[in-house]
């Protein structure tokens, strides 16, 4: 379980780094930065495993590494740490972009439903 600190430290990167959207199937959560940052990306990996760490890529002149939430990785921690730290108080615009992701996928950030036992 990462401590308050490292929910602090992840959340401050997405707000100010991040972005919160999805390819139109699925939602995602996604931090690009430069390699110079590859320790902290080392980190997110170690501290937030269920994530993915792409890269290094080299596109344009521009060299990155790309760190992605999705899937039940993301509707089961990620979401519940972002609901907890996020407020409009802190960034009124990556509040924003965060709900308009989970307004668009509220289907897929929904937990699973239980079986139905009826049917047994």
């Amino acid at each position: 379980m990462p401590s308050e600190f490292e929910e602090g430290l992840l959340v401050g990167l997405l707000m100010g780094e991040g972005h919160f959207g999805g390819d139109g199937r699925q939602p995602q959560v996604t931090l690009r930065m430069h390699v110079r940052h590859e320790a902290m990306f080392r980190w997110l990996e170690r501290t937030f495993s269920g994530g993915k760490l792409y890269g290094p890529y080299d596109h344009g002149g521009r060299h990155y590494f790309q760190w992605m939430a999705r899937g039940p990785y993301l509707r089961d921690e990620l979401l519940p740490v972002l609901q907890r730290r996020m407020s409009p108080e802190l960034d009124a615009y990556s509040f924003q972009r965060f709900e308009d992701m989970c307004s668009r996928y509220a289907d897929k950030l929904q937990p699973p439903s239980p079986p139905d036992e009826s049917r047994a």
